[in-house]
């Protein structure tokens, strides 16, 4: 019996030494490490899914997403809190939060943690086609000719609901995003009000009217263009368009119970070209007493800071699926 219980001790000594030995390895080559959960269990990494596809009749084409599907995803029978991620402008897509912002290996860990429940996080392709040459910001295009906004609450958030297995309605879903989709984030939830629990933004992109009087024109059409007017100049961009979807203005406009019904988290560094904006949006939040977080750090408009930042984000929305 006592050569046994050697025996077992040495093959346990043994089997520990290996784990370590691979951690180690998989530390060294960049590889997702195994965490280790409250309870002491091992973690095992989420599964990330590109190239897949969502049917839209509204655009008459599929919209490309990638998802993060929490580690026991395959092996449980139940339902998961839904975060629907929105990228950033220019050249960004719908891989870019797991390829740049490494959010599944932030997922993995706090999941493992226990300081947020396992959730699914989807990312829309935000593009207009393989060209790109106008941002859609989310928006629908003024002539009707695109329409992203309704593709998204029509067509897209259905499909994703319907394929996976979430927790419906408001209480587990939530919404993010950065620049671009920063704004995204925050539009969506005041115009679709009680369809998010919580929306979580980074560096949001939206101007004050003066920095839209003065955006030069190739800058003003590739971003707003589609959406608010091609080729307009001074004043004529502050058109009924622009005000129904800028932030700033749907703060005054909307019915109170529309900038309620969603908690808002806003983070912009301090040396960023949006902070004006974001400042402006947080004075109007206070000064209507609408529950929000207001994070200012140094940091610019870029991954540094996003990756920064997407830790507090988490942490905001896991709180609010756990209320």
């Amino acid at each position: 019996m006592m050569h046994e219980a050697q025996e077992a001790r040495r093959q346990v000594g043994v089997s520990e030494h290996a784990l370590a030995r691979r951690s180690l390895l998989a530390l060294a080559s960049g590889a997702p490490l195994l965490l280790a959960g409250r309870e002491g269990r091992a973690a095992l990494p989420g599964r990330i899914e590109e190239q897949r596809f969502a049917p839209s009749g509204v655009l008459g084409k599929e919209v490309r997403y990638s998802v993060y599907l929490p580690p026991d995803y395959d092996s449980a029978k139940r339902a998961y809190p839904i975060i629907y991620m929105l990228h950033g402008g220019e050249a960004g897509t719908d891989t870019d939060w797991f390829r740049f912002g490494r959010l599944n290996v932030l997922l993995d860990r706090l999941i493992g943690e226990g300081r947020i429940p396992a959730a699914i996080v989807v990312s829309p392709n935000g593009q207009r086609d393989e060209a790109n040459r106008n941002n859609t910001y989310y928006m629908n295009d003024a002539d009707g000719a695109f329409r992203w906004e309704d593709m998204f609450f029509e067509d897209f958030m259905p499909f994703i609901e319907r394929t996976y297995r979430v927790i419906s309605g408001r209480e587990g879903r939530g919404i993010g995003g950065l620049s671009m989709g920063g704004y995204g984030a925050l539009a969506y939830s005041m115009r679709h009000p009680g369809t998010f629990i919580g929306a979580a933004a980074l560096s949001a992109a939206f101007r004050t009217d003066e920095q839209i009087l003065t955006m030069d024109q190739p800058g003003y059409d590739r971003r707003y263009g589609k959406a608010w007017g091609m080729g307009l100049q001074g004043e004529a961009r502050l058109n009924e368009r622009y005000r129904d979807y800028s932030v700033l203005d749907m703060v005054d406009r909307l019915p109170p119970a529309n900038i309620r019904s969603t908690r808002f988290h806003l983070d912009c560094g301090a040396e960023d070209r949006f902070f004006d904006g974001n400042a402006i949006l947080h004075q109007k939040l206070r000064d209507k007493n609408v529950p929000h977080s207001f994070m200012i750090r140094p940091g610019l408009h870029n991954w540094d800071y996003w990756r920064s930042g997407s830790e507090g984000a988490l942490l905001f929305l896991g709180k609010l699926f756990q209320q």
